[in-house]
């Protein structure tokens, strides 16, 4: 019998806990998080007016269900407070960290600081009921916000800003995010990218949803589309799709909408100003195409007001105390999956993930990506078995004063969020902090 730890329940974790016991009768897995909540970015990343994507979460549920597969959640590994790597190493016969891309890359230019500039990371865990988010300070007294990205996220994030209060409260948004959101003043959302239109990340799917919102206008300028030197015929399907929908909101006249969404293309953020100690205003260099996919500045600068500023250029990995980390590429070296230790493979510790490959791909694509780590492991479980560990690993942790939240800590969570939303007229409605999460999951 081998017993493995996956630490993180997101999609990576999950599919290598759904690899491991279809492949090998003999494998037992828990599978570990930080949270008291499984599903990771299913949960906490997701739309929460996305919905199919959300029903993702009934098929991770099959696998954290499975007779040999154990949920553990509240478990911290590595860092302050945290059971330690080479202590959680020596209760498995393997462990295989799936610990994603936890931060977002920054933009390294003066005044990100500022009061009023977010990361679109911790925008998404705010209005998602992530525990570790901040509160919902940052809309207040906001009419006007720029998004930097070009990507689905930055697409989200823009949406989330302009939803009516009877387009939210179906969701299960926490009730403090809602109030904010539907209380807020924003009027206007620039969503900036430094690039062109052709190099835009998002979809098509989620670029049209922007242009079904109520009371709500997009506006595309004419001049950037021009810019673009690339012709529609030499462009994948999706980039051409996308740009058929932006000429078509460029064409249109306009409409007076309330709120209007502008998608503008060719500017990179220099700077942002303040304004009574708060962001102000984005201070853009204009770009130009520089003929090998890429762009390079012109000189010339444009300030857009703004007193809220959203950054959504990309996820980072960040260091798992006790594991080797590579700085540039943000992931944990590897081979295979195999942890690379001083250029050698580490025996019995494994990746998977966004931590493994570095933040690309979708949800699906993390299942060949585990596939390929589990049989890495699976090659090399003879020698791993022979390795003695307790039976049951849960009374070490709690020596090391470590309380795992259960798979029924879990479904108490599920039955207080129904409930919850049935007392506020809503459907499910998501817990948000800490106290209570812990509090009704061991009331179980």
């Amino acid at each position: 019998m081998l017993r493995v730890a996956v630490v993180g329940s997101g999609p990576s974790g999950c599919y290598t806990a759904q690899h491991l016991v279809q492949q090998d009768a003999e494998v037992y897995v828990d599978v570990l998080d930080r949270l008291p909540c499984p599903y990771g970015l299913v949960r906490y990343g997701v739309a929460p007016d996305h919905e199919k994507i959300k029903s993702l979460q009934s098929s991770l549920r099959t696998v954290l269900e499975h007779e040999r597969v154990r949920f553990l959640g509240g478990v911290r590994v590595g860092g302050p407070g945290g059971l330690p790597v080479k202590v959680l190493r020596g209760l498995y016969h393997a462990v295989v960290y799936c610990v994603g891309a936890a931060t977002d890359r920054r933009l390294g230019i003066p005044g990100e600081d500022l009061p009023g500039s977010w990361s679109a990371t911790d925008f998404v865990a705010w209005y998602s009921a992530h525990p570790d988010a901040a509160g919902a300070d940052c809309l207040r007294g906001v009419r006007s916000a720029v998004v930097i990205g070009a990507g689905n996220v930055a697409v989200d994030v823009t949406r989330m800003l302009v939803r009516e209060a009877a387009e939210l409260r179906p969701t299960d948004m926490p009730q403090a995010a809602l109030d904010a959101l539907t209380a807020s003043g924003v009027a206007e959302v620039h969503m900036v990218a430094r690039r062109g239109p052709a190099q835009a990340r998002f979809t098509t799917k989620e670029l049209r949803e922007l242009g079904t919102l109520p009371g709500t206008e997009v506006v595309v300028e004419k001049d950037d589309l021009a810019l673009d030197p690339v012709g529609p015929e030499a462009l994948p399907a999706v980039q051409r799709r996308n740009l058929d929908v932006l000429r078509d909101w460029a064409e249109r006249p306009p409409a007076g909408a309330g709120r209007q969404i502008r998608l503008r293309f060719f500017l990179r953020p220099v700077e942002l100003l303040a304004d009574g100690g708060r962001v102000g205003a984005v201070r853009f260099e204009r770009t130009a195409p520089d003929g090998r996919g890429g762009v390079t500045g012109t000189g010339r600068y444009e300030e857009l007001p703004a007193q809220l500023v959203l950054r959504s250029v990309g996820y980072r990995g960040v260091p798992l105390e006790g594991l080797p980390f590579d700085e540039s590429s943000g992931t944990v070296p590897h081979m295979a999956g195999r942890v690379v230790r001083d250029g050698a493979a580490s025996p019995g510790e494994y990746v998977a993930g966004w931590i493994k490959r570095g933040p690309s791909g979708v949800i699906g694509t993390n299942r060949p990506c585990a596939k390929e780590t589990v049989a890495s492991l699976l090659v090399d479980a003879p020698a791993l078995a022979r390795a003695d560990v307790p039976a049951d690993p849960v009374p070490a942790l709690r020596a090391a004063g470590i309380e795992p939240v259960s798979w029924d800590g879990w479904l108490a969570i599920e039955r207080a969020e129904a409930e919850l939303g049935a007392r506020l007229g809503r459907g499910v409605v998501k817990l948000a902090d800490w106290e209570t999460l812990l509090a009704v999951a061991r009331s179980s």
